[in-house]
């Protein structure tokens, strides 16, 4: 506890545990409709686009969260858009742009080496699995998380019924009025700009664990949307600070640590889900 109190009496520690949870919050909330809506992979594909242009942006020289957010966001919509008109199967798509844009991130950053592009080629590993970045926070970065976090939170709780009606059933939300069309673009949207968010806590690699696990867990004991949603945000915040706690402590990897602590998780609830239903 007292190794505990010490570090928080740094500044930058103090910025990483407010940037964790307010990511871990948002991609909680969202990782229950990416799970109902059968989208559970696309964490995985956005990332890596992510990756790809955190590159682009290295290279160009500009700074990578600039060219991340719209490039992010821009391709979840038009991954939606491509699922709609059936041009290319979701799980097609994600696929290609997982494969895609890792390939053309890392070739960049090998073809054009310059201090640039040095603190993202130097750590590849860092970049993809989650690193000490979260201690590197500036002012700037949090008050972003801050802002952005605010926005999705404020989504959530404003339109809570007719993200109901969408994630479960698109035909009656049509029939009762709902634009679903302008709220799964809303969806996309915001997966794009959480997962950007979420690459500083666990790397593009380990997305999947922060958004999906919370969510799943949640699921092995609860049944109602609501109580599902109010535990997965309550897991993922949880999780999160326990596992940037325990890479603090012992100095391993921050991405890896709030993975493995989501698994435990998930474990615990599937056990317990089994015995309350007995």
């Amino acid at each position: 506890m007292s190794t505990l109190l010490n570090y928080f009496s740094y500044p930058f520690v103090r910025y990483a545990l407010v940037a964790g949870i307010l990511i871990s919050l948002c991609a909680g909330l969202l990782g229950v409709i990416l799970v109902l809506k059968r989208y559970a992979m696309i964490g995985d594909g956005l990332s890596h686009v992510a990756f790809g242009a955190m590159a682009v942006a290295a290279v160009l020289g500009f700074a990578p969260m600039v060219v991340a957010l719209p490039v992010t966001v821009a391709v979840a919509i038009l991954l939606l858009l491509a699922g709609e008109k059936r041009l290319i199967k979701g799980d097609s798509a994600i696929a290609m742009l997982s494969a895609g844009s890792l390939a053309v991130g890392y070739l960049l950053l090998n073809l054009f080496p310059s201090s640039d592009t040095g603190s993202l080629s130097g750590d590849v590993c860092a970049s993809l699995f989650g690193s000490s970045s979260m201690m590197t926070l500036s002012p700037s970065d949090v008050w972003l998380c801050v802002g952005l976090s605010v926005a999705v939170i404020g989504f959530f709780v404003l339109f809570y019924h007719k993200i109901f009606a969408v994630t479960f059933d698109e035909g009656f939300a049509t029939s009762s009025g709902v634009r679903v069309r302008m709220y799964n673009f809303l969806i996309a949207a915001i997966s794009g700009v959480v997962i950007v968010l979420a690459m500083k806590l666990v790397g593009a690699l380990l997305i999947s664990a922060l958004i999906i696990f919370p969510a799943l867990s949640a699921m092995r004991v609860f049944r109602s949307f609501r109580a599902v949603v109010i535990c997965s945000a309550v897991l993922a915040v949880v999780g999160s600070l326990t596992g940037l706690l325990v890479s603090l402590l012992l100095s391993t990897p921050t991405g890896a640590s709030v993975a493995v602590v989501h698994i435990l998780l998930f474990a615990g609830f599937t056990v317990a889900g089994r015995v309350i239903r007995r």
